[in-house]
């Protein structure tokens, strides 16, 4: 068996591929770094480094890697005849990766069973939008195509921290977890280890977004506001563990009502992820975690998603708008889009900044919340 897997970063490495490895798949890294593609194909094994309580070490064995920029043509060829191919590279870079998915499903042998394809992104439906991409790019062969793939959205969690040292081998923390939609496989879903095939995957998504995403972000804004460097040094300040705390007690309503999920089983899964940030074996940073803070302000994303629904709901949102609040004031002159948030502060008025960065309509019942918090930031920012 083989897997192709587009992104062979921390997370490709040190969560998706592990895994994949574990099934029994020859592993096929796909990155655009020369760098990183030279390092991974000089090395026979590489070990991944479970930090914290119950962490262990597993190598991972078997694998290569092609740089898509120079050898788009190796690449095809792999996935032609691959059996699963998975991403890691952020939403905004699967319409990168759906030209070599259309080359490789035109090269396949229609007698093959159909390629397995799922996005492992940190967002809503992941997959589908791959899938738009590839079916968008086939245009009018798309008809020929369509029967040798299947597309599945999965929802993805762990924590996978900068790396301090050098070479491919990656730290993570021991927790993960891998829920994959079970029926686009129909009778044969792909042999991967660890994962769990469920019937709806929106609530195991959504649960994830919503309290991994947002208890991270909010803990990484309100750390940085207080001079915070580590995750989990910002959770051991109580002031900061409380205001987290709130957030997430405002998402797991949601999602409780949403959802019909068991009150005491979210509330369980809440303080597992609190004790997960509070891993100070991670050398896990708040500049790390709150960087792209315009990505983690719109509208679907961590923060405005909840918070919207919750909204509508007539749930309460006190903590989520003040975690909101936080992340205007993240600056990083390293990070693009921190430097650009604050750029958009000073040039727009707070009503054109809200429906911008949120895509809230003016008249949704979050948006003068959303706006009143960005004046008051600008009133900080003129002084």
């Amino acid at each position: 068996m083989k897997a192709v897997h587009f992104g062979a970063g921390n997370i490709g490495r040190g969560f998706v591929g592990l895994l994949l490895h574990e099934g029994g798949y020859d592993l096929v890294f796909s990155d655009v770094s020369a760098a990183l593609v030279a390092a991974i194909n000089d090395a026979t094994s590489y070990t991944v480094h479970e930090v914290g309580e119950g962490g262990v070490d597993k190598e991972v064995t078997g694998f290569r890697a092609i740089d898509s920029s120079v050898d788009a043509e190796a690449l095809i060829d792999e996935i032609a005849t691959a059996d699963v191919v998975t991403t890691a590279v952020g939403p905004t870079i699967l319409k990168f990766v759906a030209p070599h998915i259309v080359a490789g499903l035109a090269l396949r042998d229609p007698s093959l069973a159909p390629l397995q394809i799922m996005a492992c992104e940190n967002a809503i439906g992941a997959t589908d939008q791959l899938r738009e991409h590839v079916i968008e790019l086939a245009g009018e062969s798309w008809d020929a195509l369509a029967a040798r793939a299947v597309f599945a959205n999965t929802a993805v969690d762990r924590i996978v921290p900068a790396q301090a040292q050098g070479g491919v081998d990656v730290t993570v923390e021991p927790f993960y977890e891998w829920a994959i939609e079970r029926a686009p496989f129909g009778d044969t879903p792909p042999h991967i280890p660890g994962a769990h095939f469920v019937d709806d995957l929106e609530p195991y998504i959504e649960r994830k977004l919503f309290t991994v995403n947002t208890g991270h972000a909010t803990t990484a804004y309100f750390g940085a506001q207080a001079g915070a460097e580590r995750i989990s040094d910002a959770l051991a300040d109580p002031v900061i563990a409380a205001k987290v705390e709130a957030a997430l007690e405002e998402t797991s309503a949601l999602l409780v009502e949403k959802h019909e999920l068991d009150a005491a089983v979210q509330g369980e899964y809440r303080a597992t992820i609190l004790r997960r940030f509070r891993n100070d074996a991670l050398p896990d940073t708040v500049w790390r975690v709150g960087r792209q803070p315009l990505r983690k302000l719109s509208r679907h994303e961590r923060f405005v998603g909840p918070a919207a629904e919750a909204v509508e709901r007539g749930l309460p949102v006190d903590a989520l708008v003040a975690a909101m609040a936080a992340a205007l004031e993240f600056s990083d002159a390293e990070d693009a889009q921190a430097v650009d948030l604050q750029r958009m502060l000073r040039e727009l008025d707070a009503d054109a900044f809200t429906a911008e960065v949120t895509g809230l309509s003016p008249d949704h019942p979050l948006f003068a919340r959303v706006a009143e918090i960005v004046a008051t930031r600008q009133g900080a920012l003129a002084v």
